[in-house]
């Protein structure tokens, strides 16, 4: 019988000394479907908050009832990400998004066979069971196809598939919503999920960066394995809090935009349904434009060896803070420009910190933990869908007007987003983390370059 080859050696992180060769063509191909997935991922969350007046008038339904349909996306939200987040350690990330998105589907259909608040409800919650590790876990596989260096664009692009799918989807499902009925969105969307999964499974094969398991020794016996750390240790990390805050903050505008931005644009602005989904979707490309301009200028900063410290973590800590200061500006505009400057800045902003606090969560995690880190990162920073939406449900019924309910809504936003924002700036430092968890800085220059990222 042959010798098995020996297992590569490792560095501190867990990940092989020596890289294996980067598929350049392979890796974008992935990188093309993870953004697909994106945009039907964040389609699927936009559609309630795009329908939400119809739904409300044919259902007969309050604030408050819409409010709990709404965060019911989010009732295991949550807990779907960090179970699967710590799957992802022992299942591929193929057989992982696949089933996703065939769960994605199925979550459509409750509505379509019975239009009520519990078939609503369910629904919800099954796709918001099936969305929760959506983020972290294709921000995974898509990691597993790009060494540490060439990440910044394909993961701007990857989180720039949310704002993407937002921009569609807003006259898209308006469209088919104001021309076809509110159930027709929902139908589209179950053949659209359907039709990603199929194809997934024919090319979406896990990449070469993948370290989760060690190859065996010469002898036969199984490796131990790489670099392992207690998840109590990762979790108290400064930069692991501070990731998880600017994500929590983050949350806390995305779930309001998704629940109740297209009703207060209609209700309170009196937009039509097709200028508030055009004010949605220029939201949406604002987002896109910050996300594609800000992640290379991060890769740019690192290549001048500016730490993470100063480039990714205080770039997603400020981007919540302008976007909470932005959040208690504009309910008390009287012009209608600066006011949806304001909308721009509140909602659009906060898309720059969803990509950054991966990327230095990243920076203090064995790369064998870096899924289920990803998950429990997930899990706790977006548990604002779970809050945001029902809350502002019950200020709109208890309010004295609507327009004050939406206005205590968005100040409690603001406060908890700059909040958060000042955390994040505060606590993030990956590399001072790094060495006191014994870890090597995973982001090492291109070896085309020295000290430059290799173009992607």
């Amino acid at each position: 019988m042959a010798p098995r080859p020996l297992a590569p050696p490792l560095d501190r992180t867990g990940a092989p000394a020596t890289d294996p060769p980067y598929d350049r063509r392979r890796a974008w191909l992935i990188t093309a479907m993870i953004v697909a997935f994106m945009v039907i991922n964040f389609a699927d969350k936009s559609v309630l908050g795009l329908a939400a007046v119809p739904i409300m008038d044919e259902l007969d339904i309050d604030n408050s009832t819409y409010g709990l349909v709404s965060s019911a996306f989010s009732l295991l939200f949550s807990l779907s990400g960090l179970l699967v987040g710590f799957l992802s350690t022992r299942m591929s990330s193929r057989t992982l998004l696949f089933g996703m998105t065939l769960l994605w589907a199925v979550a459509q259909l409750p509505v379509l066979l019975a239009a009520t608040v519990p078939a609503l409800i369910a629904g919800r919650a099954l796709l918001g069971a099936a969305e929760g590790p959506a983020a972290s876990m294709s921000m995974h596989a898509l990691y597993k196809w790009f060494p540490p260096h060439r990440r910044g664009l394909p993961s701007a692009l990857q989180i720039g598939g949310a704002a993407l799918g937002t921009l569609i989807a807003a006259p898209v499902l308006t469209w088919l919503i104001t021309g076809y009925g509110w159930r027709s969105a929902f139908a589209a969307l179950a053949v659209v999920s359907a039709l990603w999964g199929l194809l997934w499974w024919r090319v979406g094969h896990d990449g070469p960066f993948d370290h989760a398991r060690a190859a065996p020794a010469a002898d036969g016996t199984p490796a131990t394995g790489p670099h392992h750390l207690p998840y109590r240790r990762l979790l108290t990390t400064g930069t692991v809090l501070g990731s998880i805050s600017s994500a929590f903050g983050a949350a806390w505008a995305l779930s309001l935009s998704q629940a109740w931005l297209p009703s207060y644009l209609r209700t309170e602005l009196g937009m039509s349904p097709s200028a508030a989904a055009t004010t949605i979707s220029a939201v949406s490309a604002f987002s896109l434009v910050l996300l594609l301009t800000v992640s290379p200028l991060m890769d740019a900063l690192k290549s001048r060896r500016v730490s993470s410290r100063w480039s990714t973590g205080a770039a997603q800590g400020t981007a919540v803070c302008v976007a909470g200061c932005a959040m208690a500006a504009f309910p008390f505009a009287d012009a209608a420009v600066p006011r949806l400057l304001l909308i721009a800045l509140a909602f659009g902003t906060v898309a720059v910190a969803i990509p950054l606090h991966y990327m230095t969560a990243a920076e203090v995690v064995p790369t064998a933990q870096r899924g289920a880190l990803f998950g429990i990162v997930a899990a706790t920073g977006t548990l604002p869908g779970l809050l945001a939406p029902f809350l502002t449900g019950r200020l709109l019924d208890t309010a004295g007007d609507p327009g004050t309910g939406y206005r205590t809504a968005f100040l409690i936003a603001a406060l908890v987003m700059t909040v958060a924002g000042a955390i994040a700036l505060v606590t993030i430092r990956p590399e001072h983390d790094a060495r006191r968890l014994g870890l090597g800085p995973e982001q090492a220059p291109g070896p085309s370059t020295p000290g430059r990222p290799g173009r992607p």
